[in-house]
């Protein structure tokens, strides 16, 4: 059993920052892609944020290019979003994703969600 915790969303103004965790545990042989969605209230799809191989070479989404970062501490099976200059219509629920492969299955995990909230 794999499971992906996210933790570091809240409420935060215009123009600051926050930083969001998510960390896979469990049965774990590798950890391909991982990566951030976003899913805004209204919404029914899930959008990109960004993603990053398990060598480091990330993507980012062209609305939070310059503004956000994503990372990860292979050692810790941990991504990390940092996200600065945020901005209203960043409002959503942030959910982490991972390819993961357990035994002789490569699955596709998502995590709970973390909500974010950005207004003055």
């Amino acid at each position: 059993q794999v499971q992906l915790v996210e933790s570091g969303g809240g409420l935060v103004q215009p123009g600051g920052s926050l930083r969001l965790s998510c960390a896979a545990s469990g049965s774990i042989s590798r950890i391909y892609t991982m990566a951030w969605y976003r899913q805004a209230p209204g919404n029914q799809q899930r959008d990109l944020v960004a993603n990053i191989t398990s060598d480091g070479n990330a993507n980012h989404a062209d609305i939070v290019k310059g503004r956000f970062a994503i990372s990860r501490d292979n050692a810790k099976n941990t991504v990390y979003l940092q996200m600065n200059s945020l901005k209203p219509e960043d409002t959503a629920v942030y959910y982490c994703n991972a390819h993961i492969r357990t035994g002789y299955s490569i699955v596709n995990y998502w995590g709970q969600g973390t909500q974010v909230t950005v207004s003055s």
